[in-house]
């Protein structure tokens, strides 16, 4: 009886690591924001149920409230990990995020863009630092983590290094973590496996993200023709150094964004690439 008590327990545990396992593959729901806009939130979130993804990463809830979008998620198996409020809300409506974020039963609150004007600078750096801890310390309250989701404009020069650099020097680590995106790292002329080893341990998300063959690269716009978002596996990312670098240096949860108008059909053909790098 003992014995198989204990088997059930073991077979318990495993289950629950399995659906918070680092190697799943998850989806950015921006990824379908034209299908949500269209054919609804119900009709989008049946065809993300058929691809087999079982976590997702937020990115608004398209006219519906935090309760409403939840419950949609949970007749259809979908785990909100995390979510993405815009830069305004954190600063002028923190409260209402950390409530929207403990209803959608988050684990991640981030942000994908620091709202700046021209070139990034290093005053609007320090605004958002401010932001940002201030932000991480009331989600922490919250058991919620902050993170940030890096642009690419952030690669300004500052100092010795870049405006990321003086951003991770002085956000909190037990307040403030971040996505990496791997087309906003790459796309800038940043190396993505040199970035998860300098600052090991505070990504703990990551954009699966791949830019088409022959696109230039080293700019700081945060911008590229959504057109240049392809498949994973047939663009320019060094996905097997990716992949090993993102599982040695913390990196917990895996989102496909795909923002290319033919991201209905390239995330199967995306989520076939990750299974067979061993992903689930």
């Amino acid at each position: 009886m003992k014995f198989t008590s204990l088997i059930l327990a073991l077979a318990l545990t495993a289950q629950v690591f399995a659906a918070d396992a680092p190697n799943a593959a998850g989806l950015q729901l921006y990824s379908l924001r034209s299908q949500f806009t269209l054919r609804g939130v119900p009709w989008t979130l049946d065809r993300v149920k058929e691809f087999g993804i079982k976590e997702v990463e937020l990115a608004g809830t398209y006219n519906l409230n935090a309760e409403q979008f939840k419950a949609e998620l949970e007749q259809r198996g979908l785990k909100a990990v995390s979510s993405h409020f815009p830069y305004a809300r954190y600063k002028n409506d923190l409260d209402n995020v950390v409530k929207d974020a403990k209803t959608l039963g988050l684990k991640y609150a981030g942000c994908a863009w620091i709202d700046h004007k021209g070139s990034f600078d290093e005053a609007e750096c320090r605004d958002a630092i401010a932001v940002f801890n201030k932000a991480g310390e009331a989600l922490a309250k919250e058991g919620i983590t902050m993170f940030y989701h890096a642009h690419g404009f952030e690669f300004e020069p500052y100092g010795d290094g870049t405006l990321l650099d003086l951003f991770l020097k002085e956000t909190k680590p037990e307040f403030v973590s971040m996505q990496m995106d791997i087309l906003w790292i790459v796309f800038p002329g940043q190396d993505p496996v040199k970035l998860l080893e300098k600052y090991s341990g505070r990504w703990k998300l990551m954009h699966l993200k791949d830019l088409k063959k022959g696109v230039a690269t080293g700019f700081l716009t945060g911008q590229t023709d959504v057109s240049n978002d392809v498949t994973l596996g047939t663009g320019q990312m060094d996905w097997k150094a990716i992949f090993a670098a993102a599982r040695k240096n913390g990196v917990q949860h895996y989102f496909i964004e795909d923002e290319s108008p033919s991201s209905l059909e390239q995330i199967p053909n995306s989520l076939t690439f990750l299974r067979a790098n061993g992903f689930e």
